[in-house]
């Protein structure tokens, strides 16, 4: 009697596992949309060309959760991310990653430069997706229109930062689109 109902528990176990995964496999198994390649190849390329002053491994970028990119930027399909993405729901956990770069999804300029100013003292390169003004708030941020992607630089925010970014990268940000 308590084999068999070991034996029923496991295979509800087991069915529920089996069906958690069907469940999530369409997400993971998607394919990005060209402007979601575009958010990862600019992304990746400004943190690519980006030195910090004492970091010897991968820089850890953390996510805003709020990002419309998370699922592009976290992605870890071919080709490989010249950081390693760390996934946040609030500023805490941002703090509390100890990050070397910042993407903010929909946080305000006001909530960027709160964060920032929680940060100081440590170099952070900080990217945002709806700042395209520029002015304040992040040094990179992204113009993501219906079919292009592009970014600005705000180089007072870049040289408080406590990074250095190859200027190729800056003349980038007069171009019109990169895709």
């Amino acid at each position: 009697m308590l084999v068999r109902h070991s034996l029923i528990i496991s295979l509800c176990q087991l069915t529920l596992a089996l069906t958690l995964l069907l469940a999530n496999w369409p997400a993971s198994a998607r394919t990005m949309s060209d402007t979601e390649k575009s958010v990862r190849a600019i992304v990746s390329g400004i943190v690519s060309y980006t030195r910090w002053p004492a970091l010897s491994d991968q820089p850890r970028l953390c996510i805003f959760r709020s990002s419309r990119f998370v699922y592009a930027l976290n992605n870890d399909a071919p080709p490989s991310l010249p950081y390693t993405p760390v996934i946040v729901n609030n500023q805490s956990e941002a703090l509390s990653a100890t990050c070397d770069a910042i993407y903010f999804g929909d946080e305000s300029t006001a909530a960027q430069l709160e964060l920032i100013d929680k940060y100081q003292g440590r170099p952070l390169l900080l990217i945002a997706e709806q700042n395209p003004e520029c002015l304040i708030g992040s040094a990179f941020c992204l113009i993501i229109n219906d079919h292009s992607v592009r970014f600005s630089v705000n180089l007072d925010a870049l040289s408080r930062s406590g990074v250095r970014v190859n200027p190729d990268v800056l003349m980038l940000a007069r171009n019109k689109k990169h895709e």
